[in-house]
Formats: C-alpha cells, structure tokens, sequence
C-alpha cells in the first residue's frame, strides 16, 4: 500500500510539473491571477499567489515601478545610491500620497511601497469601513529611511530603516475627523478604535513580514529579505523587516 501511494505521488508531483511548464510557456492560460507567472496586480483580490509576486518585485525595480503606476500611489524614483555605512538605497521610491494623504512625504524601497498599497487597498479601508461606516482619510507616519541601527542603539545590526525598508505609523484620521492613535486607542479593552487596530495589524501580516503591534504608539511594517513570518510585540506599522 505504501509503494502504491508513493507512485501516486510521483505520478501527480510530476503532472503538476508538467501543468507548470505549460502554463509557464503559454501553452495553458490561467486567468491572471491563478498565473504565479503572472505581474503582480494590487487591484486583484489577494490569494496565495499574491506574496510570491509581491516577493519577485524585490529584484525588478522597472517591472514594480510598473506595478505601482497602475495605482493611485503618487511617487517619485529615487536614484541607486551606494553607503559605505550600511545605509545605501537600492530600487527606493519618494512618496507624497496615494488615496489617503501622508503627513509627510517619505521614502521607502519600492516593493515595501507595493506591500503599503495592497495593505491601504485591502485591509486598511475595508477595515475603516467595516468598523466606522467611512474611509481613512491621512495616515501619520514616524518616518522610514534613517541611517540607524535596531532601536537606535550604538552597537549592533543596521535596521531595516537604514535601507528604506520599513516604515512606522502612529494613527489614522477618517473622513469625518476622527482621529485612532496607536499610542492612545491600542490598549483600549472596548470601543471600535482598538478593534480596527487589531485588525490593521491581522491585515497588515497578509502582505509585509514583520508587523511590529505597539512600541511607542506606533504601528512598525518591514519586509526584510531574511525573514518569513510577521510577528508581534508592542507597536503598529510595517517593513519587510524590522
């Protein structure tokens, strides 16, 4: 029974090979979104190809540049720019808006910028609406690119700020005014605001690899290259490290 199930996992592994191949040269055409061939949409509904796409963007500055001119993100490219220190840019964008407005412009790499539009498109509004019947209107940010170590401290590895990976949040403003502060609504045992919060961070796990909850009231986001997973400590925001 053993031998038999074995060749029909060969047999099957080896018909999905072959399905891959096909669709890999055009052979089979899959609606874009099932093609893990396929460019990254962040219009798209997300589903388990969409982190793959988002992941080879990484090593495709034009082809993500792409990706966010078909959004309502308004950037600017940043030049390559080699450090020394540890704190070079590499494939960076300048971010001035997108639907919502920023409190200051900002500058990130371009995927963490792709992974902030599929959080703002499909957690960050649906969220705002589902909990306050409204959209978010600004968003408050700490900062992204800063030549630093973790934390700040004199000794030890640079952060993932030092290579534009990662950006910090502090609170939301809705349509009709009404201000969510991390520092200040987090810990709230009720009420709508610390809800939303929490589903903000949930949210913002489907796309950036580390979501740090709430260190200083803010919310941290990073996509860093050598981790896999999101985690939770005490802040909320996003990099693709941290």
């Amino acid at each position: 029974m053993g031998r038999v199930f074995r060749w029909v996992l060969i047999l099957a592994i080896v018909a999905l090979s072959g399905a891959g191949v096909l669709v890999w040269r055009g052979i089979i055409v899959l609606p874009p979104q099932y093609d893990p061939w396929a460019t990254l949409d962040i219009r798209a509904a997300p589903n388990v190809l969409t982190r793959l796409k988002l992941s080879r963007l990484d090593d495709a500055p034009a082809q993500c540049r792409a990706v966010l001119g078909d959004t309502r993100l308004h950037f600017t490219p940043v030049p390559d720019r080699a450090n020394d220190a540890g704190c070079g840019l590499s494939g960076a964008v300048q971010v001035s808006r997108s639907e919502v407005a920023f409190n200051n412009g900002f500058t990130v790499t371009c995927p963490v910028a792709a992974a902030w539009m599929l959080f703002e498109t499909h957690a960050l509004q649906p969220a705002a609406e589902r909990h306050f019947g409204q959209r978010v209107a600004r968003v408050q940010h700490l900062g992204s690119y800063a030549c630093r170590n973790v934390y700040g401290r004199a000794e030890g590895r640079r952060s993932e700020h030092a290579t534009a990976n990662a950006i910090d949040i502090a609170g939301f403003v809705l349509e009709d005014d009404t201000a969510i502060s991390l520092l200040r609504d987090w810990n709230s045992e009720t009420g709508r605001k610390a809800a939303f919060l929490r589903d903000l961070r949930d949210g913002a796990c489907r796309f950036f690899n580390v979501v740090l909850e709430r260190i200083s009231g803010q919310l941290r986001f990073g996509y860093p290259q050598s981790l896999n997973h999101a985690f939770a400590s005490v802040a909320v925001m996003a990099s693709r490290a941290g």
